[in-house]
């Protein structure tokens, strides 16, 4: 992610709206038609300005206790039709929670939960991780 981490400071991802571009930028780049994003952490900050602008160019999105969930509204978040599995570990109990409050408004969402596993529930449980995430993809068009 431009601007994280040791990556040099990115100034389009100063913004809502930069970081949104930039994260279309790269999906033009790789030439990729209605993919599935996957968004864990930190990357909310990309993800979700996309999701809220384009998220019809998605066939799914896979939120795991994303940054930024907060800085949209309800309305926001009902107003967008692009499935989505909201996928935590049960040991997250800082960011899995907010993210769950606030993404759950989205009207095409389902939830799972993988147990003992923390906020990267992906490298905690990775079996877990992988059979709801092919369930979820499975069930797409």
């Amino acid at each position: 992610i431009p601007g994280f981490g040791d990556s040099p400071p990115a100034e389009m991802a100063l913004t809502a709206q930069g970081r949104r571009a930039f994260l279309d930028r790269v999906l033009q780049e790789l030439g990729m038609q209605r993919p599935v994003l996957i968004s864990p952490s930190m990357s909310g900050r990309f993800s979700l300005p996309f999701l809220l602008a384009d998220g019809d160019r998605l066939a799914g999105f896979v939120p795991i206790a994303p940054v930024g969930t907060k800085d949209f509204t309800a309305e926001q978040y009902r107003a967008v039709q692009t499935p989505t599995l909201i996928l935590y570990g049960d040991r997250d109990t800082g960011l899995a929670p907010q993210a769950l409050q606030n993404l759950q408004h989205l009207p095409k969402h389902r939830v799972a939960v993988l147990s003992g596993a923390g906020h990267a529930c992906y490298l905690d449980k990775p079996e877990e991780f992988h059979r709801a995430l092919l369930g979820f993809l499975r069930q797409l068009k």
